[in-house]
């Protein structure tokens, strides 16, 4: 390994080049090429040729989020919190569009074209708890819990706390009793298993410490109390909250019956249509909202809901990223305005190895995923969701399996941005607002939380 800012020397790259054996045995090696006998074929299909509704979107709400972990130095050594925020952009395309006729116009008056709202918090780590918690993983299940019940979207609406036990309901009931899940609580004398339900309940020992609702996630299990890292914890819920906002937005318009808004707005997320980890039991259950909600929104438009998992970089986005490489390395390969539809099979042969029996994405994924090479060039590895039981069939891939294929494609054509290599705008945007400056951003947030955060002897 180098020092720090050294620079490497030509003279190794000489000595290998010209190495006798070296040269040997590149010369007896050979490229293996996968045997086109066993290989599963990529479906291919020209955008033109996918149906499609004569939709054209004239919103766009984008959704991501951003975590930030910081070292609090008053305190006990090592004591940390992490600001989360996930933030929801609303874009007006068809202002966009209006505008693209009058160029050139305004930077100001694009900035109109978009509002923002977001969901910020804190959450305490390892060391830092309230004076009357136990531990700081008490600490953290009360403020995960606090924080879901303090955010809604609609002031006489539901909270997001709301929204996912209305999920929670749906909690798959574990196969085999190794996966039920205990008490919270390390030191529980007897160690009921934990029986996941709405609201604050009493451990069922003679202690009656509080459950939570939101200790169904099981997020809390993997945290560490007294020191390292806990970015694990604080990424999974800013996933859970991510996908939970989506449910909470379609939950929203269901109350307020504006479900027919649907007809003219487009869901993007950052990343793919899944919850990974401690909490994956949620992508089911989100998968299942999903469909109750949609047929509704089916019944009032004549439409299946537009929604899209953008996946910026990744196993997935390399692969595309390849298969677009010509011989000589140069990009090109893949056909413009070409949607590539992915199955068990290829994505085993080719992205992640493997000879498991387990479909691809069982217990996480609530979508389907597909590469779309854009008009302008721009490679998209996106996911729609299941909406249809055919649509978890990942045996095969057929276009009837990802619900407005046709619609996705001319959107990502309109949404794409040039300002970063294979980006769409909105999600551009979303990051915009969500992401937290590293350097200064982190500076003002350790001197908030320093400032604001008390001594606690013990």
């Amino acid at each position: 390994m180098p020092y720090q800012d050294e620079r490497a020397g030509y003279e190794p790259l000489r000595r290998i080049a010209e190495n006798d054996r070296v040269r040997d045995l590149l010369s007896n090696y050979k490229v293996r090429h996968r045997s086109g006998e066993h290989q599963e074929p990529l479906p291919m299909l020209k955008a033109a040729d996918l149906p499609r509704s004569g939709w054209d979107p004239s919103w766009v709400l984008a959704i991501d989020g951003s975590f930030l972990p910081v070292t609090i130095r008053n305190g006990f050594p090592g004591a940390e919190a992490a600001y989360i925020t996930v933030a929801s952009v609303l874009i007006d395309v068809a202002k966009i569009r209006a505008l693209d006729e009058q160029r050139p116009v305004e930077p100001k008056v694009f900035r109109t074209t978009q509002e923002a709202e977001s969901v910020d918090d804190v959450l305490p780590g390892c060391n830092v708890m309230r004076e009357d918690d136990s531990s700081a993983k008490v600490a953290f299940r009360r403020a995960l819990y606090e924080l879901l019940l303090s955010k809604k979207m609609s002031a006489d609406g539901e909270s997001l706390l709301d929204t996912y036990e209305a999920l929670l309901k749906y909690k798959p009931k574990p196969k085999r009793s190794q996966e039920f899940q205990h008490c919270p609580f390390e030191d529980c004398p007897e160690d009921k298993d934990y029986l996941p339900r709405a609201g604050i309940s009493q451990c069922m020992c003679t202690e009656k410490r509080l459950w939570y609702s939101t200790d169904a996630l099981r997020i809390h299990e993997r945290m560490n109390p007294i020191g390292g890292s806990n970015d694990k914890i604080y990424g999974e819920v800013m996933q859970v909250i991510e996908r939970l906002w989506i449910v909470h937005f379609l939950r929203m318009l269901e109350q307020q019956k504006w479900l027919t808004s649907l007809r003219r707005l487009a869901i993007l997320v950052d990343g793919p249509l899944a919850v990974f980890g401690q909490p994956a039991w949620i992508s089911q259950a989100i998968s299942q909202e999903l469909c109750r909600i949609n047929t509704l929104v089916k019944d009032a438009t004549g439409h299946d809901i537009l929604l899209l998992g953008i996946e910026k970089s990744g196993e997935f986005s390399q692969h595309f990223d390849q298969l677009d490489q010509n011989e000589s390395g140069s990009e090109g390969k893949f056909p413009p305005q070409t949607v590539a539809l992915l199955a068990d099979k290829y994505i085993k042969e080719n992205i992640y190895l493997s000879d498991s029996a387990k479909p691809y994405g069982e217990g996480t994924y609530f979508g389907r995923k597909f590469f779309y090479k854009t008009r302008s060039g721009a490679r998209i590895v996106a996911t729609v969701p299941y909406l249809y039981d055919n649509d978890r069939n990942w045996r095969h891939a057929e276009p009837s399996q990802f619900p407005r294929l046709g619609d996705a494609a001319m959107l990502l054509d309109e949404l794409v941005s040039s300002r970063y290599p294979n980006a769409v705008q909105p999600i551009v945007a979303a990051h915009a607002e969500a992401s937290i400056p590293l350097n200064l951003g982190k500076k003002v947030l350790e001197r908030l939380a320093k400032d604001l955060t008390t001594d606690k002897k013990s």
